[in-house]
């Protein structure tokens, strides 16, 4: 299957690069009875300060859609020697300065200069998130969140999504800092997409300590969609989508890479990360490595925490080629991780923890144990391949997009102490995605793409356990996208046809039927309509209603096993219905010079909600499954119906004349409610808790000689008290609020008008706050009855000190 999957990828992309190469000579298409060569054309110009005149080397231009780039020189020129006629939407940008989005048509040589206003207020850029083509973000009708790599350097994580939440309304769902789940406005687990590089990324999403398998220290930008997202991508998109780009070629003619370390205090985190890229005449590659190691992390209530230790060993790249046809990449990658899982048992009398808890081999742990960076039982390995074809080729005035690729996870768990190489779990999950879009000539301002995406994917057991059976599955989606550009106005809607195909497989254990064989499918029509009107230059008004879905997932169908920690015996239920969405949203964005304001309201209704429930015993009482010498309560999947609803808003002021002073305000809400009581409550679980975020920020230096771009930050996370757990079947508990001081500063140095080194440095949880917020698992874990604390904390006080050594060359 491996080899048959690997080839007919390769098979692809040597089909596109040998098509566009034979396109670069020529393309012939009809327009109005004449026939046409379509040209590539010399595209330049000069960028400047607006407010000093004086040209910004370093600035970016960007051509989404074609994938190609240029960095402005000392003297702020830049080049493209061969872009291809046609329409195209330009990104120029640079950090501290007004992004500008600009609709250019080229039919000959010309020579573009611009000119960027510095500010702090980010409001302007270029997604591809939830469209068919590059649109602006003013555009869309939905909020989209754009973190750029400068940013996400700028803030201490010890993963990717919880670097993402720092923005309102994205969450993260935490068993300790080496596993995050993205929630969105309240929805997570396999009610959000994850895109890499046009994959959907596929890693057992449904689990409750499966993280996502993505390189965080190789990516050059994240788009965040929140609200429905199934035209484009069909199930599973209810909340949002998260988009994560790393493989954007360099200027042609040039070599470029960096080398990144990162230290932090708290856990001893330490990582390593290099870059290198090169392009010449359109032949354009890769290639990047990253290596991690974090041991126990620490609070003031709990010490060391345990088994909170964990390493990554990733490396990747692409090969591709750039033309005037269009473009054709093969890209890899390989997530390898090793992460512990955090069982929280501690000893009665002194509350430290306890290592092989139940086991003969049952200790307390010592310091040498708190200050190793071994793995100690249990732990999960993860081990994550991908390779993606990434193909767009111009037809005429139109285009064709073919994105195919292969990724096989394979999640290990070893829980045995006195088998340390028994594999309890392992799941080996293979998926092969398609997706073909064809963008259509754009007629009179209407921009429209039909398309077809799917996967087929097969999941089997290797382990001495299993929770869910092996399943072969089969997703196939047709759908039309468009988009209606006027003066002020933008429409854009669509509708799609998914079928999901599901075949559980037998299995029997003992003599007995742990699994029965089904097969089930899943149909749905999905569609949204929105439109973004801008009434003058500086306000910007959307409104969006969508409708989506989600087919049950193998967990929720077919589960007959134990969750080690959630001390949860799971069963499915195989008459489970697809969940499906009905959402509105709106909102009002604002700016000018001095201020910026963003507000953004949703409403979904979510028909045939699926959640767990209890089960009773036949006797009475709660019904418990012994395993082994361990016993859990016994819990079913069912369904109901639910709402969400919530806003976030973002006020951003740069007051005039402190043009170096910067004030952001962000509050964020979502309240998740089920139509009938469980158990006494009627609330959902895993909601966030209301949040303010209180940022004071400066920027010094935008004219230095060896020091430039310096900026110091401070910021107060505060997050509320969650009043509205759901306490049905004791599944949570009201959580309380705190507040986190936080800073940062940093800022770039130069020699001989190049810069040398970016320095960031970063203080979170200044004040050694002991808290828990209310997304962690780890606050469910055992009681420490020498304290009576139910539970374990999150990280404590943390400094962090990244350093990026860039560098660049030609290659002529």
């Amino acid at each position: 299957m491996k080899k048959f999957v690997l080839s007919g990828i390769a098979g692809i992309f040597l089909f596109a690069f040998s098509f566009g190469q034979n396109l670069t000579e020529s393309i012939i298409v009809s327009d109005k009875n004449r026939y046409t060569r379509i040209e590539n054309f010399i595209l330049s110009g000069k960028i400047i300060n607006a407010s000093t005149g004086l040209p910004l080397p370093g600035a970016s231009v960007y051509v989404q859609d074609e994938k190609i780039g240029a960095i402005a020189d000392a003297n702020g020129n830049y080049r493209f020697n061969n872009i291809p006629a046609g329409h195209h939407l330009m990104e120029i940008s640079h950090t501290g300065f007004l992004t500008i989005v600009e609709h250019v048509d080229i039919s000959v040589n010309i020579q573009k200069d611009y000119a960027l206003q510095p500010s702090i207020i980010e409001s302007e850029g270029v997604t591809v998130t939830g469209v068919t083509s590059a649109t602006s973000i003013r555009n869309a009708p939905i909020p989209i969140t754009i973190f750029r790599r400068t940013e996400l350097l700028r803030n201490a994580s010890t993963n990717l999504i919880d670097a993402l939440t720092q923005k309102p309304g994205i969450s993260q769902v935490g068993t300790g800092p080496g596993i995050s789940k993205p929630v969105i406005r309240g929805l997570g687990y396999n009610r959000v997409v994850v895109i890499h590089e046009g994959a959907k990324q596929e890693g057992q999403q449904w689990g409750d300590e499966h993280g996502i398998e993505i390189d965080e220290l190789s990516i050059s930008k994240v788009e965040v969609l929140k609200g429905p997202a199934s035209l484009i991508y069909g199930s599973d998109a209810l909340g949002g989508v998260i988009n994560i780009l790393s493989s954007n070629p360099v200027q042609d003619g040039t070599i470029k890479g960096n080398v990144l370390t990162n230290y932090q205090t708290n856990n001893r985190l330490y990582a390593a990360h290099a870059n290198l890229a090169g392009n010449r005449n359109g032949f354009n590659w890769n290639a990047y490595g990253t290596f991690k190691s974090a041991g126990d992390y620490t609070n003031k209530y709990d010490g060391r925490v345990l088994n909170s230790r964990f390493n990554e060993k990733n490396f990747g790249g692409y090969i591709g080629l750039n033309k005037g046809w269009g473009y054709s990449h093969l890209i890899f990658s390989s997530f390898n991780q090793k992460v512990g899982l955090i069982e929280g048992e501690r000893d009665d009398a002194s509350g430290k923890f306890i290592l092989y808890g139940g086991t003969p081999m049952e200790r307390i742990a010592n310091d040498n144990d708190l200050k190793s960076r071994e793995l100690f039982i249990p732990y999960q390995s993860i081990n994550h391949h991908k390779i993606v074809s990434d193909n767009s080729i111009a037809i005429g005035e139109g285009r064709l997009k073919l994105n195919a690729g292969y990724q096989n996870n394979q999640r290990k768990e070893f829980g045995e102490a006195d088998a340390p190489d028994e594999k309890e779990l392992f799941f080996d999950l293979h998926t092969l995605h398609y997706n073909m879009q064809w963008v259509m000539p754009e007629k009179d301002d209407w921009r429209t793409t039909l398309g077809f995406n799917g996967m087929n994917q097969f999941n089997r057991n290797k382990g001495e356990e299993l929770i869910i059976p092996d399943y072969d599955l089969n997703d196939l989606g047709v759908f039309v996208f468009t988009q209606k550009m006027y003066q002020q106005i933008t429409l854009s809607g669509g509708l799609r046809f998914d079928n999901r195909n599901i075949q559980s497989k037998e299995f029997i254990e003992g003599g007995d039927i742990k699994f029965t064989a089904f097969e089930k499918s899943f149909s749905n029509i999905s569609g949204s309509l929105g439109l973004s009107y801008k009434p003058s230059e500086y306000v910007t008004v959307r409104a969006n209603l969508a409708r989506g879905f989600r087919a049950p997932n193998l967990a929720e169908l077919a589960s007959n096993g134990a969750h080690e920690g959630t001390n949860r015996y799971e069963y499915g239920s195989i008459d489970l219905k697809s969940e499906r969405s009905y959402q509105a949203d709106a909102g009002i964005d604002v700016h000018s010079e001095h201020i910026s304001l963003r507000t953004s309201f949703f409403y979904n209704t979510i028909r045939n909600f699926i959640y767990y429930r209890k089960l009773n015993a036949v006797a009475g009482g709660d019904s418990i499954i012994v395993d082994g010498n361990d016993q859990f309560f016994a819990f079913r999947f069912d369904q109901v119906n639910a709402r969400l609803y919530g806003f976030e808003f973002n006020v951003d002021i740069h007051p005039h004349p402190l043009d170096w002073l910067h004030v952001e305000n962000t509050f964020s809400y979502v309240r998740g409610k089920l139509s009938e009581p469980q158990d006494g409550s009627d609330n959902i679980p895993f909601i966030p808790a209301p949040r303010m975020v209180n940022e004071v920020k400066a920027d010094f230096l935008r004219n230095g000689k060896w020091l430039k771009d310096l900026y110091v930050k401070v910021e107060l996370d505060n997050t509320f008290k969650q009043n509205n757990p759901f306490t049905g079947y004791d599944t949570e508990t009201i959580t309380p609020g705190y507040s986190l001081l936080n800073a940062g500063a940093g800022g770039d140095i130069y020699s001989k008008g190049r810069v040398v080194a970016n320095i960031y440095f970063s203080a979170n949880n200044i004040t050694d706050k002991a808290y828990q917020n209310h997304l962690s698992r780890l606050k469910y874990t055992a009681e420490n009855n020498a304290t009576g604390r139910q539970g374990v904390f999150n990280m404590g006080r943390n400094f962090s000190l990244k350093v990026n050594v860039p560098f660049s060359g030609i290659w002529n």
